[in-house]
């Protein structure tokens, strides 16, 4: 069988690594990487550390608005399936290069897999809200990390060709993680003591382009006085640097280039509490038995929140420093998110239905 797997960011390069190793077994795999995220420490670095093969095509699409950049990657990905012929076309998460690969593959009558299916913030303001929603809509098989995704399929009317195979993310924490320790020197190279730092990420628009969002954010890491490291992803940076905040940083804040994946685990590990705007760091937090404080005030990521372990705080000064000194989790954690068998599940399903 021949399969097309499109990815385009970072999350979807963790999600691809353990799927792809499983496909290859049997089947011929053609990767697609959209160039959504295309510097190295967004991009490369991933490949080169979780042992992904090379591309067979780097679209090379770049930023832009939602609808140029979607639109791009919707002619490309076409011209490519045209060319393959695949018996099916993978899609990971909620990007637009997940639209525009579930949007192509759809008009040329190729089935579409949706790994990740299912999830709702219920927010439509959030760009990658209406992805999700439209991939799920068009896919032929949903790959579903959650009971509670299921669930929102159902309530959709979508029930057929959804499986609940849990969360590919485990698959690859649990591979990774053990060679994070070993390999990562990055507590070393930013002089963080186990269990009493911060990690921060931030990148969400709702959160970047305000500069008011990001001086709460900044304000409150400051006035907490914990040190916080802060991997900066480059569209945050930009922004930062056109609100002057950049160069006003807390002393306590140490900020870092964008790290690569077996960095950012060691580094989310060993943290006191992790800080974020990113659904798949909230969830990666949880695996690791971290406590998480969304700068968001919505969720797709429900289950972390019902669980006790991540508390919503938005981008309001006073709340996020409160949790940063009084968030503790309440329970203990349940098994959200699968067994770490995930992407075996999904490699099976794909034979026995092409």
């Amino acid at each position: 069988m021949k399969i097309v797997s499109i990815v385009g960011a970072r999350p979807q390069f963790i999600k691809c690594a353990p799927v792809s190793r499983e496909l290859r077994k049997e089947h011929d795999e053609i990767l697609v990487h959209t160039g959504q995220h295309y510097d190295h420490g967004m991009s490369e670095v991933f490949f080169e550390e979780l042992g992904i093969p090379k591309p067979d095509y780097n679209l090379g699409i770049g930023s832009g608005t939602h609808g140029h950049q979607t639109g791009a990657m919707l002619g490309a990905i076409e011209d490519v399936l045209e060319e393959e012929e695949p018996d099916v076309v993978l899609v990971y998460g909620d990007t637009n290069s997940t639209l525009a690969g579930a949007l192509a593959a759809a008009k040329l009558h190729i089935p579409v897999a949706h790994v990740e299916a299912g999830l709702r913030s219920f927010d439509r303001r959030m760009p990658e809200e209406v992805n999700r929603v439209l991939t799920d809509h068009c896919s032929d098989l949903l790959f579903c990390p959650t009971e509670t995704a299921v669930a929102n399929l159902a309530a959709e009317g979508i029930t057929e060709g959804v499986f609940l195979v849990g969360d590919v993310m485990l698959d690859a924490m649990e591979y990774n993680r053990a060679i994070a320790e070993e390999r990562s020197r990055i507590l070393e190279d930013v002089g963080a003591r186990p269990g009493e730092y911060l990690v921060v990420t931030v990148h969400r628009p709702s959160n970047t382009d305000s500069r008011e969002n990001m001086t709460a954010i900044l304000g409150a890491l400051g006035e907490a006085g914990m040190p916080a490291v802060f991997p900066v992803h480059p569209r945050t940076r930009r922004y930062l640097g056109e609100y002057g905040l950049l160069a006003g940083m807390p002393e306590n804040v140490r900020v870092t280039e964008p790290l690569g994946y077996l960095d950012m685990i060691r580094l989310m590990a060993h943290a006191a509490k992790i800080l974020t705007d990113s659904g798949g760091v909230q969830k990666e937090a949880y695996m690791l038995g971290v406590p998480c404080i969304t700068l968001r005030e919505n969720t797709e990521w429900v289950e972390t929140v019902e669980a006790g372990w991540n508390v919503l705080v938005g981008a309001e000064r006073g709340e996020i420093f409160r949790a940063i000194w009084s968030f503790a989790p309440e329970g203990e954690q349940r098994p959200c998110f699968g067994d770490g068998t995930a992407s075996s599940k999904v490699a099976q399903i794909l034979s026995e239905y092409y």
